[in-house]
């Protein structure tokens, strides 16, 4: 039976979550910047559709991306080259999940509904989330957003308006975390697309010993700013 949360903050410990479907731990609760900070903190994240209540996942595996083991494609390689592009952080992250919550081709809906977004905005102005922006032409091309607790990066979304634009802005935001010695991005769940860039799967176990480490550890301060030579 799957728990209902109150006003209490706590969550039910992960290894509870089911197995199918994998990782669905509890319902219910609120998207207050308290408990998103939490959730996160023990390895946990909400994804839902707008007419469900709000669902919080820790699966098993967990898809992760250690910063030192970035793999870049050679056609990849050839795009960042180009430099007719510009990245920033933490410029237009209203923007950048409003890119992310619009449907993607041949989809209905999105599950990053108004509740969502108003959240990871207070998220963002408290300066947990943050976003990294690809600028082509002066237009924002693409880009991802996600939440840092010490040095450790939950990612949530990205978006893509142009060929590479998401990908370029990822590449910039692993470069510059391992800069900081961020020492995980969180994936979520597998995909091909992430598994290109090297990421790969892990128990939960080992997940949460690694992130109960990390956001113990100073993060950076304020909103983020990118450094000019990550791809040299």
């Amino acid at each position: 039976m799957i728990p209902w949360l109150t006003s209490d903050l706590s969550f039910p410990p992960p290894e509870l979550a089911l197995f199918e479907p994998n990782g669905l731990l509890a319902l219910g609760g609120d998207l207050s910047c308290k408990r998103l900070i939490q959730a996160y903190s023990k390895g946990i994240f909400p994804w839902f559709n707008e007419d469900e209540p709000i669902l919080w996942w820790s699966p098993d595996p967990r898809m992760v991306l250690f910063p030192a083991e970035l793999k870049i494609s050679r056609s990849l390689r050839k795009a960042l080259q180009k430099h007719n592009y510009q990245v920033f952080a933490d410029r237009s992250f209203d923007q950048v999940i409003a890119g992310c919550a619009a449907p993607r081709h041949k989809q209905r809906g999105t599950w990053i509904n108004p509740g969502m977004i108003k959240a990871y905005r207070e998220l963002h102005l408290m300066e947990y989330a943050h976003s990294v922006e690809t600028w082509i032409d002066g237009k924002l091309a693409g880009g991802l957003y996600g939440v840092a607790l010490g040095r450790a990066f939950f990612g949530e979304s990205m978006f893509s308006r142009t060929s590479d634009a998401s990908k370029i802005a990822f590449v910039h935001l692993v470069k510059q975390l391992a800069r900081w010695r961020f020492g995980i991005i969180d994936c979520q769940m597998k995909t091909a697309h992430l598994a290109s860039f090297g990421a790969r799967e892990i128990p939960r176990t080992q997940f949460t010993r690694i992130i109960e480490e990390l956001i113990h550890y100073e993060g950076v301060e304020g909103m983020w700013r990118l450094d000019n030579d990550l791809l040299k």
